[in-house]
């Protein structure tokens, strides 16, 4: 056995049903071995593709998604996933190699990037977005590595971690024995959750006990942690309301009586209300980073006026924008498990201020028969087709806020957006990736910039049998980036050719529908979910609604508007 099929080997130990890549450079050592394993290769059209798709399969499943190819495209393209991964904790492993050429390395030759002058350097490239890597030498080094990178993609913090293969050491013999010996997968790989201390639980349970306007504010972290029926729990017992971040959006169903919406810059009026309103806030796998915060705008969370219960995975992030009262250090699953059971108490504020602030989940244009169709509208038509069986991805710029603002999701998991890094071009391989994952009906939503950076995705969706639906928002343009201009033209860059997204999905072999109304657009979507193809709905909108003017919070206005 050499050390290629002793790679593959782990792989299928540690479960991986799929690798996301590329072939290209020593990697090809590994993809030769694949049609003989029980693991399947998603071949996308390019590595950015396949780093969002195994992103993506992170953040939903909570195992590593593992990311495949060669190092110069591995540090280029394939950084989009990487980097989000990054920043929305989500745990992917990728496996790339320098395109080492042996005793040529020194000379410089095409596509070197193991660090030698005149080449590229991927270990430092890589050094700025993963969690750890590895540039391994030896056959055994390399398999320890991969075992290693396993480990760190789930253990504390969520995010990538990455494995170097050397040239020679992927097709060398790999030892029975050695000296430090490579102990099985499962062992090396195997991880324990933190908890936080019984002295800060009484206290952080004194605190909202004594609380008459408790609000938690759920973020990321209960996504990774899976931590919906422990985060339920705490709110039943405290009678909280509960908002969200963006990333936490659908941490929580939020048609339940205590769900207040999702806060932040241009989230809900009605959630960042609640929030200012609130004695006590218990802030949940959520960083609080300055679009959750409306930019510290001093009205929305006053410390010195209000107690501050943090809770997070990593130490350094409790207390870190805000001072906290009571830091709550370990998994979101053990810090709101034993929360929950630690106390309770009553108050008559929080459902009925919730009920209050769920009014902003709809606006008068939402009803509008308008052609061509509100965003708003085409929001609300999406809602009628997601259930707690469905998944919605969304890509970065105006129709991410649209979404966050109108779609009022029924269960957890039931919506994840490009919101780490923020890349445009994410919803569509992030959706390709969650059909792949689960049973469910998906529905991939991206403005016409977002979707054509990435609608070779659909081709993908075809090869592999699975069926997404997805909306092209389509205003032929950057709309942000239009609207933030103070006259026609003032931006360079903003207008698109009008594009035929959906005769572009019946190249790829899948269903293309492009609609104009309202009622057109929920006909296709509801037929869209009984297809075996997937389906691309080209939905022209309304370009003059101005996304920015329209959502932004009250709080982010006070402090001077759009910094996003």
């Amino acid at each position: 056995m050499n050390t290629s099929e002793r790679l593959v080997e782990s792989l299928e130990r540690l479960g991986v049903e799929r690798i996301f890549g590329y072939p290209g450079g020593r990697v090809i050592e590994l993809f030769d071995l694949l049609p003989e394993s029980d693991i399947d290769l998603v071949r996308p059209r390019d590595e950015r593709e396949a780093s969002v798709m195994a992103e993506m399969h992170g953040r939903l499943t909570g195992e590593p998604g593992v990311l495949a190819g060669q190092g110069p495209w591995i540090g280029s393209l394939g950084l989009i996933g990487q980097m989000e991964a990054r920043l929305a904790s989500s745990p992917v492993v990728t496996i790339t190699e320098a395109s080492e050429r042996g005793a040529y390395s020194t000379l410089a030759p095409y596509q070197q990037s193991r660090g030698d002058y005149g080449g590229l350097e991927l270990p430092k490239i890589l050094d700025a977005v993963t969690k750890e890597h590895w540039f391994p030498r030896t056959p055994t080094e390399t398999v320890r590595s991969l075992q290693l990178a396993f480990k760190h993609a789930v253990a504390g913090r969520p995010g990538p971690t990455a494995v170097i293969l050397d040239g020679d050491a992927v097709t060398e013999p790999f030892p029975d024995e050695s000296v430090p010996p490579v102990w099985d997968d499962e062992t090396q790989t195997r991880t324990w959750t933190a908890a936080p201390t019984a002295r800060d639980i009484a206290a952080a349970a004194e605190a909202l006990d004594a609380a008459e306007r408790p609000v938690i504010v759920s973020g990321n972290g209960v996504h990774a942690s899976g931590a919906y029926d422990e985060l339920a729990a705490v709110a039943e017992a405290y009678e909280a309301a509960v908002v969200t971040s963006y990333l936490g959006k659908s941490t929580f169903p939020e048609t339940h009586r205590l769900a207040g919406g999702v806060i932040g810059s241009f989230g809900h009026e009605g959630a960042n209300r609640l929030v200012s309103e609130a004695d006590a806030l218990l802030v949940a796998g959520c960083r609080m980073n300055p679009m959750d915060t409306n930019w510290q705008a001093p009205d929305f969370i006053r410390p010195d006026e209000q107690t501050i219960i943090h809770a997070d995975i990593d130490p350094r992030n409790a207390g870190w924008v805000y001072p906290a009262d009571v830091g709550l250090i370990g998994d979101a699953s053990e810090s709101l498990r034993e929360l929950a059971a630690a106390g309770g108490s009553g108050n008559d504020w929080a459902e009925d201020r919730a009920r209050e602030a769920r009014e902003s989940f709809h606006a008068p244009e939402c009803d509008s028969d308008a052609a061509p169709i509100l965003p708003q509208r085409a929001v609300k038509e999406i809602e009628r087709v997601v259930d707690e069986d469905t998944v919605v991805t969304a890509d970065s710029g105006n129709n991410r806020f649209w979404l966050l603002n109108y779609l009022q999701v029924p269960a957890v998991q039931t919506y994840y957006g490009s919101g780490g890094v923020g890349g445009m071009g994410w919803a569509t391989p992030a959706a390709v990736s969650a059909a792949l994952a689960t049973d469910k009906h998906v529905v991939g939503v991206a403005g016409d910039g977002g979707f054509a950076m990435t609608m070779t995705s659909v081709e993908t969706a075809v090869e592999h049998g699975v069926a997404p639906t997805f909306v092209v928002l389509n205003d032929t343009s950057l709309g942000m980036v239009r609207q933030m201009q103070h006259a026609p033209d003032d931006i360079a860059g903003v207008e698109f050719h009008d594009t035929d997204f959906a005769r572009v999905a019946e190249a790829f072999g899948a269903t293309g529908v492009h609609v104009e109304t309202p009622d057109g657009l929920g006909d296709a979507l509801a037929d869209a979910k009984t297809h075996g193809l997937p389906t691309v709905i080209d939905a022209r909108i309304d370009r003059s609604q101005d996304m920015a003017a329209t959502l932004q919070s009250s709080f982010y206005a006070s402090v001077g508007g759009l910094h996003e």
